[in-house]
């Protein structure tokens, strides 16, 4: 459908998906799931999907429910074998779709809304029942006539169905019909702008996906008379189109998925045993009359049957994929994603899956040298002006060393890819924001997961100066989490844009001093609705980051209704600092450090009033909002502390080497040979439990990883304590004084035991989820 503007001078196109008239099976074409999927990823996720307008479930209007979506301008390619691309264009092409199909996978259903979009358990079990009693439905009436190897077909899969977890690494967002036909890609890039057709969309196992997306190197269909042919890995795989290993290899390290050897012939199988059924069905329509597709539905009945000898013929097979990913360049990242060669790259801890892939490894060895040539050498500049009676001011190298951090890639990293894209679409795309061409890319970071971001963080971790050079300081990450998640264009545009931006900085108040707030349902802090505006009273302390004279927004947590639901009383919204009626009243003391110029203020809220249109997300949504915050936001501060622990080793070591005691070097003493090596040892199990943590924060989403986050924000900071203590053992007194970072360095950690919540309330959660598996 085309629209032309009012005046008349331009025309736009745009494309009405509807649902076809007649009576359909159960579940067919329900526009209204395909309309939700493509907005929640078109709003989230850079997942590339059309744009879905608007939805309309009236059937009065045209007779049946639609939607309406944007037209993408580009390329289809209906032949799978890429007739007329140059070898170098064809592997391009089958690259951008294994990445598309992983970069769908990756998605945190959880994040954007789609937890129940569908259930994750049993999921092959149901298809296969769902698609057999489908084709049995198309066939009751003998159009077509029922194919009995379709029966035993069925029976087949039941007894081969293989094992599903809920939670597994193959569980999340399914497409349901995955092919290169249904992708729309760039007039000119070889790179996907847009996954096409949603119908078969919900949540299970996702290598039914990419299995389906395969169909084509094992069975060729034609279209034209309904015959069988051999597909690519019979009949010859075209040059440059990579083999099926080849491909499966690419996604695999994409998607950071498992090697899919063991179920392959079931994922097969049932994919061809669910075309077969979706031709019956489309066959049985086009006899009743309500089949668009002209002669190809005619033939669809001669399809199904092709599916079905096609399915014996892949089972009978006796070698289906490599045991191992192949060795050759398309699958060598994998490989070392997955820890199946022995390289390590510098990381302490090599070992398994966590090697971080060439890109993360080239930006860690860039922050290593940023941090050696810059950070390291101020060090005690930084501290001389926080000692001194101007600490509550920024030093002006401080600034500086942000501008080159921009200019060498190294800003804003930890931004998650998906809330990278949410900002894109709501801040960057066709608005007139005031920033040149290409500066956002700089402000959303390098698109990096969680996992990828920890390597990173953790050699951040080392100074407590080197967070907020690069931008990814607390609670400012934290903060601009929640504006990405959760904000809208207008609070995006007026408070993101800044702290993107690291013109200024922010504060999160939610603890008070008169409760206990590690049980965030005892604040009393009150926000109440005046016409267009919130009033807010009551007090709050440990505001991180509120002494700091670049401090411009808080983000607020307090109660707007003393009298809802226990989790709904709670709302957060922003406050600008220099609203009346906020007073910042003085800093506190950790140990005896303020940390100046951030430090951690006390601060009174008296009759406070700022426009309705800061709260965020709505009315009794703090606990909503909380809880998206705190997963990244405490796995930040756990990768920190490895960092911090690995500086305490480094110079534990460094001063054993160098002091001699009782006649000989500290590190010719015995016990000190046990107690490195013990540290080292615990260093290293919570490193690994945090990337765990940060593994799972990234397929699972925060709900299904908090026991594992609960458990690294156990570990880390004791881990931390000890290692750090030891290492202030060996320095004797120095390492109590301020002469060494040592002593900072302890004091975070400590604090971080009851930051974010107190061991307690992690030991709660990590307890009850053990005696919840206890009771399945």
């Amino acid at each position: 459908m085309e629209v032309r503007s009012s005046m008349g001078d331009s025309v736009k196109r745009y494309v009405l998906r509807k649902k076809p008239p007649g009576k359909l099976l159960q579940s067919a074409h329900a526009v209204d799931r395909e309309f939700q999927v493509l907005r929640a990823l078109g709003t989230h996720t850079q997942v590339p999907v059309p744009k879905a307008l608007c939805l309309c479930t009236d059937p009065s209007v045209i007779g049946t429910a639609f939607y309406i979506m944007e037209y993408l301008d580009g390329r289809i390619f209906v032949d799978p074998t890429l007739p007329g691309l140059s070898p170098d264009k064809r592997r391009a092409i089958y690259q951008a779709t294994a990445k598309t199909l992983a970069s769908l996978h990756s998605t945190n259903v959880d994040a954007i809304g789609l937890t129940k979009y569908g259930r994750l358990d049993n999921y092959c079990k149901r298809q296969v029942e769902r698609w057999a009693t489908q084709y049995i439905a198309s066939t009751a009436e003998g159009k077509p006539e029922r194919n009995p190897k379709m029966i035993e077909l069925a029976n087949w899969l039941r007894q081969h169905i293989p094992l599903e977890d809920s939670s597994g690494a193959t569980s999340g967002l399914v497409h349901g019909d995955f092919r290169i036909d249904n992708l729309v890609f760039h007039p000119n890039e070889d790179r996907v702008i847009g996954i096409l057709d949603w119908e078969l969309s919900t949540l299970g196992n996702q290598m039914c996906d990419v299995a389906y997306s395969c169909l084509h190197y094992i069975v060729s269909i034609g279209l034209g008379d309904g015959q069988q042919g051999e597909g690519m890995e019979l009949a010859g795989i075209p040059e440059g189109i990579p083999s099926l290993a080849e491909y499966l290899a690419e996604y695999c390290y994409a998607a950071r998925k498992p090697w899919p050897v063991a179920e392959w012939k079931f994922y097969v199988a049932f994919s061809l045993f669910r075309g077969a059924s979706i031709y019956a069905g489309v066959y049985n329509r086009w006899t009743m009359g309500n089949a668009s597709g002209g002669k190809r539905a005619q033939i669809t009945g001669k399809l199904a049957n092709s599916f079905i000898d096609s399915a014996w013929a892949f089972i009978q097979r006796k070698s289906v994929l490599p045991e191992h990913p192949p060795s050759v360049p398309i699958a060598q990242q994998y490989l070392k994603l997955s820890g199946n060669e022995n390289e390590n790259q510098g990381l302490s801890s090599g070992v398994g899956r966590f090697v971080p892939s060439k890109r993360v490894q080239e930006l860690r060895n860039r922050l290593i040298r940023f941090m050696e040539d810059h950070i390291y050498p101020m060090e005690s500049e930084f501290y001389k002006l926080a000692q001194s009676s101007s600490r509550w001011t920024v030093h002006p190298e401080e600034e500086k060393l942000k501008e080159l951090a921009k200019k060498e890639g190294l800003w804003n990293l930890f931004i998650p890819f998906d809330s990278a894209a949410r900002a894109r679409k709501l801040i960057f795309d066709g608005s007139n924001h005031s920033l040149p061409d290409g500066a956002y890319d700089q402000l959303l970071g390098a698109g990096l997961s969680n996992l990828e971001y920890g390597y990173l963080c953790e050699i951040m971790g080392c100074s407590v100066w080197a967070p907020q050079v690069f931008n990814c300081g607390a609670p400012d990450t934290g903060n601009m989490e929640v504006l990405l998640r959760y904000g809208n264009k207008e609070q995006l545009h007026e408070w993101l844009i800044p702290l993107l931006n690291g013109k200024i900085r922010s504060g999160f108040a939610m603890t008070e001093p008169q409760v206990a707030s590690s049980d965030a349902t005892n604040i009393e802090c009150s926000i109440k609705r005046e016409g267009d505006t919130y009033v807010i009273n009551g007090t709050k302390w440990w505001t991180s980051g509120a002494m700091d004279p670049r401090c411009k927004v808080l983000i607020v947590m307090g109660k707007t209704d003393f009298n809802a639901a226990k989790h709904k009383q709670q709302s957060m919204i922003i406050v600008d600092t220099h609203t009346p009626g906020v007073h910042i009243k003085r800093p506190l003391m950790v140990f005896g450090f303020d940390d100046a110029p951030h430090g951690h203020a006390e601060v009174s809220f008296v009759n406070v009033r700022v426009p309705a249109k800061n709260i965020l997300l709505g009315e009794g949504r703090g606990f909503e909002i909380a809880q998206g915050r705190l997963g990244p936001g405490r796995l930040h501060h756990c990768m920190r502390l490895i960092g911090a622990a690995e500086r305490g080793m480094q110079m534990m070591a460094q001063r054993a080497l160098s002091r001699r005691v009782f006649g000989k070097l500290i590190a010719e003493q015995g016990s000190f040979i046990s107690d490195i090596a013990m540290c080292r040892i615990e260093l290293e199990k919570a490193r690994l439990l945090v990337l765990e943590a940060a593994d799972q924060l990234d397929r699972l989403g925060n709900k299904k990883s908090r026991g594992i986050i609960a458990m690294a924000k156990v570990a880390a900071p004791n881990m931390a304590l000890k290692v750090l203590d030891m290492a202030m053992q060996v320095h004797g007194g120095a390492g109590l004084s301020s002469d060494t970072v040592l002593a900072h360095l302890w004091v975070t950690a400590r604090t971080l035991r009851i930051a974010d919540g107190p061991d307690e309330v992690h030991l709660g959660t990590i307890g009850k989820l053990e005696l919840q598996r206890a009771r399945l």
